[in-house]
């Protein structure tokens, strides 16, 4: 075959693989056409959250797009102050829908909310009904959240085979945990996964490290970090920082940087973080400036919310945060660690305490354990002469992988408190993107008992 023909084929191979996992992806995400949760799970989860963009878009509607701000929160059809625990989601709905003004309004002040801004501002192009445009804003979030993982399942494909970018797919499409919040328009879970696909996309094609190089992509990375902050603020930070690494780490040991070359990545990386999390607080604390008038009052709020999270004082806090600050961080690790990465019955841990016990489950407990073993195989396999595969593919996707474990523990371990509150949410950081990884690491594993030139391993 020449080169040209080569090359189309290549190019075919990967457009079909796109195509399908985004379809596959965009179904489950969209509609939950694969079943992989409960129609009441999927079609309620995370609706609280949400309804912070869906009352940001009545009142851009009722006072103008950066009224208050600009920023998210919840609205109030009667003279009473809106209160989070106090004002059901179905009421911001209901006020969108119907096309009810809000009496008061109570802004949410811990994110710039760019995706109320979005959302409002395609409210106003887009002359459809409120509940067709509902339906259309789900469908763009399910659409850009497949498609950011299909061309993730592509990098592994082409850097490990077919093989273990079906298993990639197969296990992203049974998450349950991004089953629920995929297609959630507070969420945007494709922001979260961006910074890591422009570093993948990046080094696949300029794998050969150097200064200019470096900094090129510590441009990208910061303008895509900042839209992770913008759409999504905080949520899952330190994840999303060290999922965005997880690349750096794969093709330095794959290619064998040298020092200079994993000081000048290391540099870039961290200022473009740095760079992208500052300029993103500088807007929150002007919004909330703004909203107060007082230009030290951003800033403070900042820091209060970030303590509230992490592991600052009880005392410093009311009592609803008491049991999150003074819990301790390993029983929180450890709770994560045991609970289900699939479940045949929808999980809920509020009400776990008098529900049925699910009949099958997997928990991360068990996908631990199977990709401690993957590893371990892999490397015994790695000592036979016959194993076919390049010999730097499998020590850079070990390393890649038992890296992007931190990924998650940054963020039960830093946001302790949050993770104590969210476990009904927080699960969904084993998938960002340590699953992902080992599933691929399971599938290359399997692959090294094949010859390489079987057609149907690529």
């Amino acid at each position: 075959m020449s080169a040209q023909n080569r090359s189309l084929s290549r190019r075919w191979k990967n457009t079909v693989l796109v195509v399908l996992s985004g379809v596959l992806l965009f179904l489950e995400f969209d509609t939950n056409a694969w079943k992989v949760v409960g129609s009441e799970w999927f079609w309620t989860h995370q609706r609280s959250a949400e309804s912070f963009v869906v009352a940001r878009m009545v009142l851009s509607r009722q006072d103008g797009i950066f009224s208050e701000a600009g920023l998210p929160g919840l609205g109030s059809l009667d003279s009473s102050p809106p209160s989070y625990a106090a004002i059901p989601a179905r009421d911001q709905y209901r006020a969108y829908i119907k096309g009810l003004p809000f009496e008061r309004y109570s802004p949410y002040k811990s994110q710039v909310g760019g995706q109320g801004i979005f959302f409002s501002c395609l409210d106003r192009l887009i002359p459809s009904s409120p509940r067709t445009k509902l339906r259309l804003f789900h469908g763009f979030n399910s659409f850009f959240s497949a498609v950011v993982l299909a061309f993730i399942i592509l990098w592994f494909f082409k850097e490990f085979g077919l093989l273990p970018a079906v298993f990639v797919l197969v296990s992203t499409v049974a998450s349950q945990w991004l089953a629920v919040i995929a297609r959630n328009l507070w969420w945007s879970v494709w922001a979260f996964y961006l910074p890591m696909l422009v570093v993948m996309s990046y080094l696949s094609r300029k794998p050969l490290p150097s200064g200019r190089r470096a900094w090129t992509l510590g441009g990208l990375m910061a303008a895509s970090l900042f839209v992770k902050c913008l759409f999504n603020g905080y949520e899952f930070l330190t994840t999303t920082l060290l999922m965005a690494a997880v690349p750096l780490v794969y093709y330095a040991v794959r290619d064998r940087w040298n020092k200079r070359s994993l000081l000048q990545y290391g540099l870039a990386a961290s200022a473009a973080s740095a760079l992208a999390v500052v300029l993103s607080m500088g807007i929150l604390s002007a919004q909330i400036a703004a909203l107060e008038g007082n230009a030290g009052g951003g800033i403070h709020y900042i820091f209060w919310t970030m303590n509230k999270r992490t592991h600052g004082n009880s005392r410093d806090f009311p009592t609803v945060y008491a049991a999150s600050l003074e819990a301790g961080t390993l029983s929180v690790v450890l709770s994560y660690i045991k609970g289900p990465f699939f479940s045949s019955h929808d999980f809920r841990p509020a009400e776990s305490s008098g529900s049925t016990p699910s009949r099958f489950q997997i928990s991360y407990t068990s996908l631990l354990a199977l990709f401690v073993a993957a590893s371990v195989l892999l490397l015994l396999r790695r000592k036979g002469s016959a194993f076919p595969l390049r010999s730097r593919a499998g020590p850079a996707l070990l390393a890649a992988l038992w890296f992007s474990l931190l990924a998650p523990l940054s963020w039960f371990v830093l946001f302790k408190a949050h993770s104590y509150i969210h476990t009904h949410l927080n699960f969904l950081v084993w998938q960002m993107p340590f699953t992902l990884f080992g599933f691929a690491l399971c599938g290359f594993t399997l692959r090294s008992f094949f010859k390489a030139e079987n057609p149907y391993l690529f």
